[in-house]
């Protein structure tokens, strides 16, 4: 359901941070099975940066404290690579439909340390939006 360039432009930052923040709560929820404990959004010109906190289901962390915990972090990066590379097509659209600019790229880490994934979305150009700039849109989860 894409939105119109007017609706789109008619929101201040904070808010378009704040609708993508619920979104990624809620891809991370559906798609992944697990919602973070917290997530920020940042805009930045045509730089979308998404920070999720607490992210790595029980098994995960488990598998981090394990004896061969090298292995077993290395696995669960693999795993949630290959996750979000099947999932790009759905994030791409996603962002596309809050701020009405194509993804030019995404890239992605996890900590397994932290329990922290950042997500950072590049676009097209930048975003204008309505008003001046806000902070960083939080959402817990």
């Amino acid at each position: 359901m894409s939105r119109t360039r007017q609706e789109m432009s008619s929101k201040t930052k904070g808010e378009v941070e704040a609708e993508i923040c619920e979104a990624l709560i809620k891809f991370e929820r559906e798609y992944m099975g697990r919602g973070p404990e917290e997530a920020r959004t940042y805009i930045l010109d045509d730089l979308i940066i998404v920070r999720l906190r607490g992210v790595l289901t029980p098994a995960e962390r488990q598998l981090v404290k394990s004896e061969v915990a090298g292995h077993g972090r290395s696995l669960i990066k693999q795993v949630r690579m290959e996750l979000i590379e099947k999932a790009r097509p759905l994030l791409e659209v996603l962002v596309q439909d809050i701020t009405g600019q194509h993804v030019k790229s995404l890239h992605t880490d996890i900590s397994t340390s932290t329990g922290e994934r950042i997500i950072v979305f590049s676009l097209t150009g930048p975003y204008a939006f309505q008003g001046g700039p806000t902070g960083a849109a939080a959402a817990g989860a």
